[in-house]
C-alpha cells in the first residue's frame, strides 16, 4: 500500500520528498517526517505513515516523537546563551557555579572540558539502578562520581551524563531548571515544537516508538558488561520503558526530549542565519564559531567510533555523523535515527524524526538518504 505524504514542498526541494516516500516504499519506514529550512525558508515539512501501529493512529502535521539524544544540543544551547550574556565564563571551573561538582578531582574541570566531551564523565556509578528519572539523585551521583580518565586527556560522548551535567550548570546559574528555560528562552519564542519532558496535555501526540534489534547502542545499552551498558543501568527497566508515561514526562535531556522534525529544524535555522530567526536572537554568531571548533576528534572514548566533537555538538564526520561534505556543518543524532544539524555555509537547516529506530551504529539508511537528497538540491 502507497503510503500517502503530507505538508509542503517547494519545487526546488522535489527530490527529498521522492526520498521521503521511497523510505516508505522500500526502506521500511513506518511514521515519520522530516523539515528543511534553506536560507532561514522552510522549503520542506512533510509527514505521513502511522504513529501507532496497535491503534492504527496516523501520523499527522502535529504529532511529536521522542529524538532520543537529539536533545543534548538542545541542553547545551541553555548553557551557551548563559555563556553568551557573561553568566558563564568557558574558561571557569565549573565548580565555581556548582561547588558540590569539586568532590572527587573534579575541582579543576573547566565550563570547556565539560561543554567538550572531556571531563571523564560518562558514568554515573553512585546512582542507583533506574534512578535517571530523579533529577536530585543523578545530580547527587555526579557530585561524587570520579573522572574515569584524566580531564582533559580522552575525548568521550557522554552519551548518558550530558543532559544532567548541562542542565544543572544552567540550574545554579540561571535558577531554572533546564525545560524551563528552554521552553521560555527557546522553544516558546522560536515556536518550536520541541519538549524536555511532555506535559499531560501533549501526551496523546507522542508517537510510539518502534526498537530495532539492529540497532548497535540498544544492543550495548542491554550489555550490562559494556561500557554503555554501564552508563545507562541507571534506566529504569521495563520491556518498554522508552514508551512509557515516566520516560515520556521525564526531565532527561540526554534522552527524552520529544518533539517534531519541523520544530529541530527551526530552532537549526536560527543558529545556521547568524543565531538568529525572524527577529528572535537565539546565540551569537562568534559562539556559533567557538562551537563548530572540535575539542576533540577520533576514536570515542566511550564507543569506541570515530567521531568529532564541538562544544554540546557534533561536527560532521560521516558515515556515523551524515552532516554533509562541510566539515564545520554541526548538530546532533539521535539514537535511531532521529537528527538535527545545520551547515551555515549551505544555508542548510534539517531534522528528521522516525518512529521506527534504525539499524547499525550510525544514523541509518533512510536518515542518510534524505540528507544526501537534500544537499543534492542546492
Amino acid at each position: 500500500m502507497t503510503t500517502i505524504i503530507h505538508g509542503t514542498c517547494d519545487p526546488a526541494f522535489a527530490p527529498v520528498r521522492d526520498t521521503f516516500a521511497e523510505n516508505f516504499a522500500s526502506r521500511g519506514e513506518v511514521g515519520a517526517a522530516v523539515c528543511v529550512y534553506k536560507d532561514g525558508r522552510k522549503v520542506l515539512d512533510l509527514w505521513g505513515g502511522i504513529a501507532d501501529q496497535k491503534t492504527g493512529r496516523a501520523w499527522d502535521k502535529d504529532t511529536i516523537v521522542c529524538m532520543m539524544s537529539v536533545g543534548k544540543a538542545m541542553a547545551a544551547l541553555c548553557v551557551l546563551r548563559l555563556i553568551d550574556r557573561g553568566l558563564i565564563d568557558l574558561e571557569a571551573p565549573v565548580a565555581h557555579y556548582w561547588p558540590e561538582f569539586a568532590q572527587a578531582g573534579k575541582d579543576k574541570i573547566t565550563v570547556r572540558l565539560l561543554m567538550g566531551g572531556l571531563a571523564g564523565l560518562v558514568y554515573a556509578d553512585h546512582a542507583p539502578e533506574g534512578a535517571a528519572f530523579d533529577w536530585d539523585v543523578m545530580v547527587r551521583a555526579l557530585e561524587k562520581q570520579e573522572p574515569i580518565w584524566k580531564p582533559g586527556t580522552v575525548g568521550a560522548y557522554h552519551s548518558m551524563t550530558a543532559g544532567h551535567l548541562f542542565g544543572e550548570l544552567v540550574r545554579r546559574v540561571d535558577g531554572r531548571m533546564i525545560n524551563v528555560m528552554f521552553a521560555e528562552e527557546v522553544a516558546n519564542p522560536l515556536g518550536a515544537d520541541y519538549k524536555i519532558g511532555v506535559d499531560d496535555a501533549d501526551l496523546p501526540r507522542v508517537a510510539t516508538m518502534i526498537p530495532n534489534p539492529g540497532s548497535v547502542s540498544f544492543t550495548q545499552i542491554a550489555d550490562p558488561t559494556s561500557k554503555l551498558g554501564r552508563a545507562w543501568r541507571i534506566l529504569p527497566k521495563g520491556p518498554d520503558v522508552f514508551n512509557s508515561t515516566a520516560y515520556r514526562k521525564s526531565v532527561f535531556p540526554s534522552g527524552s526530549g520529544h518533539g517534531t522534525a519541523r520544530g529541530i529544524a527551526r530552532i537549526y535555522a536560527a543558529l545556521c542565519n547568524g543565531g538568529q530567526l525572524d527577529g528572535y536572537y537565539v546565540l551569537s554568531p562568534a559562539l556559533i564559531d567557538e562551537l563548530r571548533k572540535p575539542s576533540w576528534e577520533g576514536v570515542c572514548g566511550m564507543t569506541d567510533r570515530e567521531f568529532r566533537y564541538g562544544l554540546g555538538f557534533f561536527i560532521s564526520a560521516p558515515p556515523l555523523i551524515p552532516f554533509g561534505a562541510n566539515k564545520r556543518a554541526f548538530g546532533h543524532p539521535g539514537a535511531g535515527g532521529a537528527i538535527g544539524f545545520c551547515d551555515p555555509e549551505a544555508g542548510l537547516a534539517f531534522s528528521y524524526s522516525p518512529n521506527f529506530m534504525c539499524s547499525g551504529a550510525g544514523a541509518g539508511d533512510r536518515c542518510e538518504a534524505l540528507i544526501e537528497s537534500a544537499f543534492s538540491c542546492l
